[in-house]
């Protein structure tokens, strides 16, 4: 199975100059932890639920004036839409990450895949390896 049969595929990118404020009311309204932030049509990070709440708001930052560029995850793991289930998986695992973007072969975002995805969607045997890693893995 490739990574294209299950991923989300209405996914936009953010841009990086908004506020977190605004960031995550678009997590609020899209019901997700995690948003792909672009430049000129370009993946250039992440910013997630736990971004916002670590590198912002504990840290005194002002949500109505701090942007995502100040907080999110600058050159994000990704993978390719014709990857197999098991690489992406895998790559989660390694990495400790639950979501990753999908890009197309001209790098162009067209959907993301998470650790949900692969355990609803996909195959519970290879998601159940990467949540182990996540999870037990001590992080970098």
């Amino acid at each position: 199975m490739k990574v294209k049969d299950i991923m989300t595929k209405d996914v936009k990118f953010v841009n990086s100059g908004i506020t977190i404020e605004e960031a995550a009311k678009i997590m609020l309204d899209r019901d997700v932890g995690s948003l792909p932030v672009g430049e000129n049509d370009r993946l250039i990070g992440v910013i997630t639920d736990r971004d916002i709440a670590v590198r912002a708001i504990a840290k005194g930052q002002n949500p109505k004036s701090a942007t995502v560029k100040d907080v999110m995850t600058p050159k994000c793991l990704y993978c390719f839409e014709e990857d197999s289930l098991e690489e992406a998986a895998s790559s989660m695992g390694k990495n400790q990450i639950r979501r990753l973007p999908v890009l197309n072969a001209n790098k162009r975002l067209v959907g993301i895949i998470s650790l949900g995805d692969v355990s609803c969607k996909g195959a519970k045997a290879v998601a159940g390896e990467a949540l182990c890693s996540i999870s037990h893995s001590p992080r970098k």
